[in-house]
């Protein structure tokens, strides 16, 4: 039976579809290796150019900006396959894609892809938010080849600089006085440490990479940004109103000349081979 947690992210992802790709698909991504257009460009860099055959499985694909990148390059021998829990993303992702990218509706934890049929599985923004995930990781290891490649991009910090800071004073407060608690994900994903624990059964070569997106926003820009996060939609119409008051109002004086805000997003690229 699905969580409270999936059932929620059912729920918020039929009404805001493409939520993923609004924040980060238009942000470029510097890391200590390389810069990309976006995180989505980052993690397509982890399937190398080339016309050998192979298949991919973006695993909680969304409306398909990762799909959609990697099916741009034109590699023929490519084959692409997405797998979300979410109808609505799936929809806005067939809008998008060519038929034969290949989409399917089911959970990360239960597959149906046969084992060893797949050489790449990448995700992005979504690991950190499942149920169970040692036993999505157990999928991982199944669908993959012995050799394949397993990559992924999770959140490491949330509004980088003094803006995330003033965000978390006036986030805390409002959200301990009016939002219950939803459990999202496993603590492990948020750290080197658990990853590696979590990767230590049936994957070698673990490495990670820091990225950072810049992001300057006005502060209006930001709230607008704000109503397609879990918190802000989960709040009461008062409650987000407050927030929204008190974020612009904190705001106005960090404002540099051209009105725009400096902050940005952490994340963290995970790397590892299938033994």
């Amino acid at each position: 039976m699905a969580s409270h947690a999936e059932i929620y992210l059912k729920d918020f992802h039929l009404r805001r579809a493409g939520a993923t790709r609004r924040a980060y698909g238009n942000h470029p991504a510097r890391s200590t290796l390389a810069e990309y257009p976006s995180s989505y460009h980052a993690l397509a860099e982890r399937v190398p150019n080339g016309e050998m055959s192979r298949t991919v499985l973006d695993l909680a694909c969304g409306d398909g900006p990762l799909l959609q990148i990697l099916n741009d390059r034109g590699d023929a021998g490519t084959k692409l396959i997405g797998i979300d829990m979410s109808d609505g993303e799936l929809s806005a992702a067939r809008a998008v894609l060519p038929q034969d990218v290949r989409l399917i509706n089911e959970r990360a934890q239960e597959l149906s892809l046969n084992t060893g049929s797949v050489d790449y599985v990448l995700s992005h923004m979504a690991l950190m938010l499942m149920d169970d995930i040692e036993q999505v990781i157990r999928e991982i290891h199944r669908v993959l080849r012995k050799g394949g490649s397993f990559s992924t991009v999770v959140g490491r910090a949330f509004l980088t600089g003094e803006v995330g800071e003033v965000f978390l004073d006036i986030f805390r407060p409002i959200a301990k006085a009016n939002l219950t608690h939803l459990p999202l994900g496993d603590a492990r994903t948020r750290s080197e440490a658990g990853w590696s624990e979590l990767l230590q059964h049936g994957f070698v070569n673990v490495v990670f990479e820091d990225i950072e997106i810049d992001w300057t926003p006005t502060p209006e820009q930001l709230w607008l940004d704000m109503l397609d996060t879990y918190d802000a939609d989960r709040m009461s119409e008062t409650a987000r109103a407050q927030f929204k008051s008190e974020l612009l109002s904190a705001f106005a004086p960090m404002r540099r000349e051209d009105g725009t805000l400096k902050t940005g997003w952490g994340l963290r690229l995970i790397q590892a081979s299938a033994a």
